[in-house]
Parts: C-alpha cells; sequence; structure tokens
C-alpha cells in the first residue's frame, strides 16, 4: 500500500519484475528437495530426519530466491541507484521457511511437494527454531521494515550482529524467569551466506597521537567483522535485499605457543574474547565488565557497517563529496548512534577530508529514529569508560559538540557531567530524526528533545510505525487470509488499504458467522499448541484476553494483574452474577537486570497457580503464561485473541506495534491513549475501542499530586482489598513476605500510576465482559478492525521513510 507522495525510479518501466519465469510445479520443487537431501545433506528418503527435510525443503526454496536476489543487486548498481542502510541491534526475523515460501506464493506448492514426499509441510514448517536476533518490538519492526523495503524494491541492507545465543530462552522455576542461552546456531542456518572475504578490522581502545598533522589512532585490541548474508525477498518475488549480520572473530584463531607450553586456556582465549563481543544481545550491564562489552558491541557492528557501506561507495568510482547523495544510514534507537562520529574518522582520518566538511557530509547521510520517551532509555556512556575504549571518537564528539555550538549558540551539551549523552549526539548529526507515531513525534519535541527542537524546529518528523500484512495476517492467520480472499480477491496483501471493503460486510449474518468461524479456528489452534507443548487446558471458548510484551513497569502487565485479582475477588463473591468466562493469557521476558519486571514474572505465575486450581472459579477464570515468548508464539497467539491489552501509561509507549498486529487479525482493543493507539482508535473508530485511563497531560500533572497513589488506593475498596491479599502474602504462603517491597512500591512511588488508572480501567473490563456475549455485535466490530487498519502497513511506512527522510526511490512497478 503506497500513499500518493511514493514515487517509483523512472528506470523501472524498462526493469519490470525480475519473477517473469512461471512457477515451479510440486514435482518439480519434490525433485530439487530430493536433490539437496541426497547433495546437501548426505542423506536418502530413508534415514531422513525431520531436521533434513526441512533443510532440504528450505535449500530448494532458497535456491528460488537467488535470481531475483542477484537481479536486484545488479540493477542497482547499473542504475546507480541510492541505498539505504539500515542499522539495528535487533531483527526479530522469526522462522524464515514459511515467510519465504509466502513471498514466493510458493507456499501451496510446497505443502503439496512435501505431501508428495510423505511429510506434513506443518510439521516441517515447525521443526525451524526461531533467528534469536531480537528481544521486542524494536527488532520486530526492523525485521518488517526490511520485508516491505524489498516488497517496494528499494535498494536497501539491513546491519547487525549475528548473536550466537540471542536474548536468552526464558523457563519457569517456582515461577521465576530462568534465562539459558539460546541455541539457535546449534544446528546450520539454512538461509544465511557466510562471506569470508568481507572482513573488517575493527579497533578498541589504545592510543591517539599526531603525525605530521594527521591523526593516527593506534587501538590496542583488535577484532575482525566477519558478514554472513540472508537475502530477504519481498512479495510475489519481485525484489530481494539483503540482511548482512556481523560475527566477531580473533585476529588470530589459535595461540600454539600457549597450547604447546601446556597453557591450553590461553591458547584459545583470543578466539573466546573476540567471540564474546557477538554471543549474546544485551548482555547485563549491571557491572563495569558488562558496560564495556555493551559498547564494544554497538561500535563492532556500527563500525563494521560503515566501513562496508563506504568500501562499496567507492567500488564505483563515485566522489565522496556526493556520499549523500547515494546512501542514507537510518539509525534505529540510539545503539549505532556512534556511526556519526565513524563516519566522520573514516572520511578525516583516512580519507583525509577536512573535520567540518566530513561532519557536514556524515549528517547529510544520517536519520535516527527515536522509540522511547524515558530519558533512562536514552544511552548514556561514562565519559572515562567511552575514552579508554574509543578514545579516537571522543576527540570527534568534542569537535561535533564544539562545532554545532558555535553554529547554533544552543547551550545544550553531548558531554556533560562526565557522560557521553547519545541521544543527543544521534540527533545533532542527524539530517532528520523521526518518532514512531503521531503522539510519540509530538511528544519527543516537548520532552526529551525539547531543547535540541527549539534550535532545529524542523528536523524532528513523524513516522507512524507499520507492520508486514504478509506475515501478520496472511501467513498466520491462514482461516482469515481465505476469508478475505473469496471476499475481496487477492491483492490486498500489499495493499492493505483494500480491506476497507470489509466494512461493507460488517453486518452481513453470513459473513459474521464466517469470520466467527475464523477466530473459532484460531482459537482451536492455540489450545491444541498450548496442550501439545505445554499440558495447558484451555476452554476455547471463553475469552480470550492476551498481553504479549516486553514485561516492564510502563506497560503495566502488574495493572492487568491486580484487575485479575480483583475480578477474581467479585466472581467469588458473587457466584451467580453472570460472568463472561475469560483466559488471561501473559507472554514476555523482563531484562536479566530488571528486578522489578522479574518480580510480576513472578507474581502472575504465583497467582496463576492459585486462581486456576480454585474450584470454585476455574471454570470462569484461568491465568496462562507460556515460558519463552517469541515471534512464533506470537503467531499463535495474535490470531486467537478476542481481546487486545495496550495499556501502558499515556506519554511512555512511542508507538506499539502489537497494538497493530492484534486489530489487524480481528481483535478488540483495551488501551489507553497512548503511541499509536491514538491513530488506531482514530481509524477504527471510537466505537470499536474500550478507552480506558489518563492522558499524557493528566499524568503528569497527577504524579506532582501529594501521596497521588495512597488517594488512589483509598478511594478503590477493591484495588485495596487486592494489594493488601498479595502484601499479606494470600498467593505465596510459603514466604508471606515476598512481595511486600513491590506494593510498598506501588503505594508510594507508583510513577507509572497503575494505582491511578485501576478503577477505569476495571470499569472497562466489565464493559468487555458485557459486550462480548453479545456475538453478532462484538463480531461485527470486530470486523470493523480488521476493516480499517489498512494504513497500519509498513509498507506505508517505508513509503514514507523513502520520500520525507531517505530520497530514495523503488525499483519495481508500484
Amino acid at each position: 500500500m503506497l500513499p500518493s507522495h511514493y514515487t517509483a525510479h523512472p528506470d523501472e518501466a524498462r526493469y519490470g519484475h525480475f519473477m517473469n519465469t512461471p512457477k515451479p510445479s510440486a514435482q518439480s520443487l519434490r525433485a530439487d528437495i530430493l536433490r539437496h537431501l541426497t547433495y546437501s545433506l548426505g542423506k536418502d528418503e530413508a534415514h531422513a530426519s525431520t531436521y533434513d527435510w526441512r533443510m532440504a525443503l528450505s535449500l530448494a526454496l532458497r535456491d528460488a530466491v537467488m535470481d531475483p536476489w542477484f537481479a536486484s543487486t545488479r540493477k542497482t548498481y547499473e542504475t546507480k541507484a541510492k541505498r539505504v542502510y539500515y542499522l539495528s541491534m535487533e531483527f526479530l526475523i522469526g522462522r524464515l521457511l514459511e515467510d519465504v515460501a509466502v513471498n514466493l506464493r510458493l507456499d501451496d506448492i510446497a505443502a503439496e511437494a512435501m505431501a508428495l514426499l510423505g511429510q506434513d509441510y506443518q510439521t516441517i514448517i515447525a521443526d525451524e527454531p526461531d533467528a534469536a536476533l531480537g528481544n521486542g518490538g524494536l527488532g520486530r519492526l526492523a525485521a518488517c521494515f526490511l520485508d516491505s523495503l524489498s516488497t517496494l524494491g528499494i535498494p536497501a541492507y539491513g546491519y547487525g550482529i549475528r548473536y550466537e545465543h540471542g536474548l536468552f530462552e526464558q523457563h519457569f522455576e517456582g515461577g521465576r524467569q530462568i534465562e539459558t542461552a539460546e541455541g539457535w546456531l546449534a544446528q546450520r542456518h539454512a538461509w544465511e551466506f557466510e562471506r569470508p572475504e568481507v572482513s573488517y578490522r575493527i579497533g578498541f581502545g589504545g592510543t591517539v597521537h599526531d603525525d605530521n598533522g594527521k591523526t593516527i589512532w593506534r587501538p590496542a585490541e583488535v577484532v575482525l567483522a566477519s558478514a554472513y548474508d540472508t537475502p530477504i525477498i519481498g512479495w510475489q518475488g519481485r525484489w530481494a535485499n539483503t540482511l548482512r549480520l556481523w560475527a566477531a572473530k580473533p585476529t588470530r584463531l589459535f595461540d600454539l605457543d600457549s597450547f604447546n607450553r601446556g597453557d591450553y586456556l590461553a591458547a584459545t582465549e583470543p578466539e573466546a574474547l573476540a567471540r564474546t563481543i557477538s554471543r549474546v544481545l544485551y548482555p547485563d550491564d549491571t557491572t563495569e565488565t558488562g558496560k564495556e562489552l555493551r559498547l564494544k558491541q554497538e561500535y563492532f557492528f556500527t563500525a563494521a557497517s560503515i566501513q562496508d557501506l563506504l568500501r562499496r561507495f567507492l567500488s564505483e568510482n563515485q566522489q565522496l563529496s556526493e556520499l549523500a547523495d547515494h546512501i542514507a544510514i537510518q539509525l534505529n534507537d540510539t545503539h549505532p548512534a556512534i556511526a556519526g562520529p565513524e563516519l566522520v574518522r573514516l572520511l578525516v582520518d583516512e580519507h583525509g577530508m577536512a573535520m567540518d566538511e566530513a561532519i557536514a557530509i556524515a549528517r547529510d547521510c544520517l536519520a535516527y529514529t527515536n522509540h522511547t520517551l524515558l530519558p533512562e532509555a536514552l544511552e548514556r556512556w561514562d565519559e572515562g569508560l567511552f575514552g579508554r575504549i574509543l578514545p579516537r571518537h571522543l576527540q570527534i564528539i568534542r569537535h561535533i559538540e564544539a562545532a554545532y555550538m558555535d553554529a547554533t549558540g544552543s547551550d545544550i551539551r553531548i558531554l556533560e557531567h562526565g557522560a557521553v549523552k547519545m541521544g543527543e549526539l544521534a540527533f545533532v548529526m542527524a539530517h532528520r530524526v523521526n518518532g514512531v507515531s503521531a503522539l510519540h513525534s509530538e511528544l519527543v519535541k516537548q520532552t526529551v528533545f525539547n531543547d535540541l527542537h527549539a534550535v532545529f524546529p524542523e528536523r524532528i518528523v513523524n513516522q507512524t510505525n507499520g507492520i508486514t500484512p504478509r506475515r501478520w495476517l496472511y501467513s498466520c492467520n491462514a482461516p482469515l487470509r481465505n476469508l478475505i480472499n473469496e471476499t475481496i480477491g487477492e491483492a490486498w496483501p500489499d495493499h492493505l488499504e483494500q480491506l476497507s471493503q470489509l466494512a461493507g460486510h460488517a453486518d452481513d449474518t453470513g459473513f459474521q458467522y464466517r469470520f466467527r468461524e475464523a477466530k473459532n479456528a484460531n482459537k482451536a489452534r492455540l489450545v491444541d499448541w498450548l496442550k501439545q507443548r505445554d499440558g495447558i487446558t484451555l476452554n476455547p471458548d471463553v475469552m480470550f484476553d492476551i498481553q504479549i510484551k516486553r514485561i516492564h513497569e510502563y506497560k503495566r502487565q502488574l495493572m492487568n494483574l491486580l484487575e485479575t485479582v480483583a475480578l477474581w475477588n467479585d466472581m467469588r463473591d458473587s457466584p451467580g452474577a453472570g460472568w463472561t468466562p475469560r483466559a488471561k493469557i501473559f507472554g514476555g521476558k523482563a531484562a536479566p537486570g530488571y528486578v522489578v519486571a522479574k518480580e510480576i514474572i513472578r507474581l502472575i505465575n504465583d497467582v496463576g497457580a492459585v486462581i486456576n486450581t480454585n474450584p470454585a472459579t476455574r471454570d470462569l477464570l484461568q491465568i496462562v503464561y507460556p515460558e519463552n515468548y517469541n515471534v512464533t508464539m506470537a503467531e499463535m497467539l495474535i490470531p486467537a485473541a478476542d481481546l487486545s491489552e495496550q495499556i501502558s501509561t499515556a506519554g511512555k509507549e512511542a508507538s506499539g506495534t502489537g497494538n497493530m498486529k492484534f486489530a489487524l487479525n480481528g481483535a478488540m482493543t483495551i488501551g489507553t491513549l497512548d503511541g499509536a493507539n491514538v491513530e488506531i482508535r482514530e481509524h477504527v473508530g471510537a466505537d470499536n475501542f474500550y478507552l480506558f485511563g489518563l492522558t499524557a497531560q493528566e499524568v503528569v500533572a497527577r504524579r506532582v499530586e501529594p501521596d497521588f497513589a495512597r488517594n488512589a488506593i483509598g478511594a478503590s475498596p477493591r484495588l485495596g482489598r487486592v494489594l493488601n491479599q498479595i502484601e499479606s502474602g494470600a498467593f505465596c504462603p510459603d514466604e508471606p513476605n515476598r512481595y511486600t517491597e513491590l506494593v510498598k512500591r506501588l503505594r508510594d512511588h507508583d510513577y507509572f500510576l497503575v494505582t491511578c488508572d485501576f478503577d477505569d480501567y476495571y470499569e472497562t473490563q466489565r464493559r468487555v465482559d458485557g459486550d462480548f456475549q453479545d456475538e453478532a455485535n462484538w463480531t461485527r466490530r470486530a470486523i470493523l478492525n480488521t476493516a480499517q487498519v489498512g494504513w497500519f502497513s509498513s509498507d506505508r511506512t517505508i513509503a514514507g521513510y523513502a520520500h520525507d527522510i531517505w530520497q530514495a526511490h523503488g525499483l519495481i512497478d508500484a
């Protein structure tokens, strides 16, 4: 779906689509699978495991990606088109097998080919591990953007880190979150190509000195950044871009002298230390060594990416003064903010450019996406640590700061109180800074970057986030996809605004029935999956009320839980009140060092253990918290949801994309006026959105009122009762004081206003209860949610970036 301002490249008519060859038949794909089974995996049919079949199918489909991938690269070079480089610490791409099959339009053929081989396609797909390359919305957004960049034919690279062990694999022991290493690379990753010829030296520490007017940085430590490429195919196989991930390797693989002396640990130390950089996403930074590792990670992948894109640019014999005409670098949050100083360093130290000219050129290339209104989430590095790891870059930052302050008269500093402020650095070094929802972009101007916005009033723009409908409806929700195809045709996956045609069917009882049957099929699938995976038994006829997010205080999983306990109390007090049965489903991980978030996880599990076994209410209310939430689990949960929980404190969620996915799949939303909720409510209609809570302005005002939390608790007997139960150990009788501090925190330091929004949230949930019992009207409103959220396609978002920020063009027919 493209906005009116989207423009295709003028040469696109000459090139057209790359996928002009007919689709393979199931028989020919079967032959390709058998060829790979024999010659790539060394197995015959009789001895092939599920893994072998999955790898053979993956390699056969990967073969089909090669022609458009190569053609896309050739066309980019031939047209000298501007390239987009998207730098992100996370790319939460999930499983790729089904994604590739769907985008090539070979999913049905692949299923048929596997059936001819006596294999179940869904079983084969389910065997693939999720790529452990991200954590939450930041990484999933990056993955959606790669899909849309390829769908629109905009030449692009995604750059990140090839984490060996990802964030972590989540398990629960006694209700507590336990972290273990992800093992996604224990098996061969079918989709990547190792590029041993693409390797860059990345330095840390050392000294900086002047040599006849030229600044020389001599790092004390050097690792190699080695490239691994994954092709990202767009819808209908018309274009493919590249996700290039960097793995850290030593400059000297093995110390044979140490080994021969019997010091075996020392012999492998160089490799172990280098690989540490690309082992784990977001290592715990509560220690100095953890902070150092994080800084090294951010510089490692950013420096490799900047060197790589500069090499590619120079290979075309272009002038560095024209760099911004040919490349656009997008920083996904502050993690790659060191890109500005690194690009300046290369232009000045390696290519002899004047410092001020280099800063100007770098700024014209760079743009920065802000994802947070939490000041503590804007990275700051201790200046001593930063100077020790990146001494030359600290010098450059001092020059950037001085030059910008001299030019503007501003007193806003990048270096302040012994800290390097990466948010300010990213802002000053970007020609555009964007928020990710209309509300968020305005709040960015008013809060975290208020002073810089006054200096650069045109720099901040909005690009509301979006999601790829190929994965988040077409692929993950086959029952609804098939109904939509039969109703409005099959052109909607890359023209999502066409879903608006469904609104005309919202009052049709026959269509309502089929829409409801699609939802019921997804709920039944989830029930079966939970039973097989976790032994959880759920009634598919109850309301599925789902909150799946990174666990954080501002996302207010705690408020959801408090309302659940209050509902349980009322159910027990009034057993004959005609309650609407619910399953409260949670999903999400807490950062290993985030103590409060981990307490909330344990409390959810403790409360669930009590409520789920209560004979009086267990048929009315259940709490389900499946461990190790990831993309694959989201693809199960989202299509099955009746109610979507988007309940963050107003003014704290930048956008959210889960809210879009749920609405697209026909779930009603209960939420605050926060992030993209505001725009979703505008699109689906206020009558089809359950709004509650304080506004962002009211939140700010409430925080300055004395004892606001205790006053809210005092005015709410229902909330007071729940807090007393938790505080007294009703859900943890073996350790009654387990949650004393958590409750005290709510009473005295409720920064995210759980207590103030609780009563409104509870009453709104009871409206949900009543409305859910009116099956026909609930279905009508769910249909309207699906019909009216076509605007939230990531294709629209990327077209906006291309026009407003990158000045880049698509090279295939729009």
